[in-house]
């Protein structure tokens, strides 16, 4: 039986790789990283004109996203949502319809009454200044004469026209001023009785007055509505109610029952054509 003999191996120097060493030294110097989004701000800051045209976009930008509020604002929109949300409560169904039907229906019902008021817009004031007829300025002042129309007669119907007043005092004396350079007739000159002299004219009146006003008078309106809209819900939750303590169920609530009964009294008086007919007259 031969021997084993073993030999060490020796290590082959000559094809080894030495460890990279990839640690920092102590005392190195690292370069601070490049913030651009810091120096393009210090260079808006220092130059006016970047500053200037930044604030534009930023004030173009928040005008746009309030737009559609502001332009709902001046149309039936307001005083249909707010009935219906307070015939939501009224009927108690909580959230029957939702918020989006709701708004969805307050929204078709306002293309349809303002069709002609936003019909006298395009046709006066868009079309001519797409085709370089009038300025800007002039197509701005046709838009806003066919709102103010619908907005004074709206106010005029319901009989609040003192709102525009409550506005008009509060507006800056450099503001007071019509087209005309006189203040509204309203307020320009009063008889010894307080009676106005002469008629006025809401065309007078800055927008920054007439649209709140506009916004309060539908506020009324509405809630006039709404009131009248409670009350035969109210009357049919006193008779259940009663007639629940009378019979002994105290524990029971009575718009429990009241509801089934409410849903059924307004299906069965078509409640939806009533309303949202008596809200279509209601606007002329």
């Amino acid at each position: 039986m031969s021997a084993i003999h073993a030999y060490p191996i020796e290590a082959e120097t000559s094809n080894s790789v030495e460890p990279v060493d990839n640690s920092t030294p102590p005392n190195a110097v690292v370069a601070p990283a490049a913030q651009p989004s810091v120096n393009v701000l210090e260079q808006q800051l220092n130059s006016p004109e970047q500053a200037l045209s930044s604030l534009k976009l930023f004030l173009m930008v928040t005008v746009l996203s309030v737009a559609p509020a502001v332009l709902l604002m001046t149309t039936s929109f307001l005083r249909i949502s707010v009935v219906l949300g307070l015939l939501r409560q009224a009927l108690g169904t909580q959230q029957n319809p939702s918020n989006q039907v709701i708004g969805a229906l307050a929204l078709f019902m306002s293309a349809l009454i303002m069709t002609p008021t936003w019909t006298t817009v395009y046709e006066e004031a868009i079309v001519p200044y797409s085709d370089k007829e009038i300025s800007g300025e002039y197509a701005w002042e046709v838009a806003r004469s066919s709102l103010v129309n619908f907005m004074g007669r709206q106010i005029d119907r319901a009989g609040n026209s003192e709102d525009v007043w409550l506005f008009y005092d509060h507006l800056p004396e450099n503001a007071r001023k019509s087209q005309t350079g006189n203040e509204p007739s309203y307020f320009a000159a009063s008889n010894q009785s307080g009676s106005a002299t002469t008629a006025l004219s809401y065309h007078d009146i800055p927008m920054q007055a007439l649209l709140p006003a506009f916004m309060i008078s539908e506020l009324k309106t509405a809630f006039l509505i709404g009131f009248i809209i409670f009350l035969p819900f109210l009357v049919l939750d006193i008779v259940i109610s009663s007639v629940t303590n009378a019979m002994g169920m105290m524990m029971l609530p009575p718009t429990t029952i009241s509801l089934p009964f409410k849903i059924m009294l307004f299906v069965l008086v078509d409640g939806w054509h009533l309303i949202i007919g008596m809200l279509l007259e209601s606007f002329g």
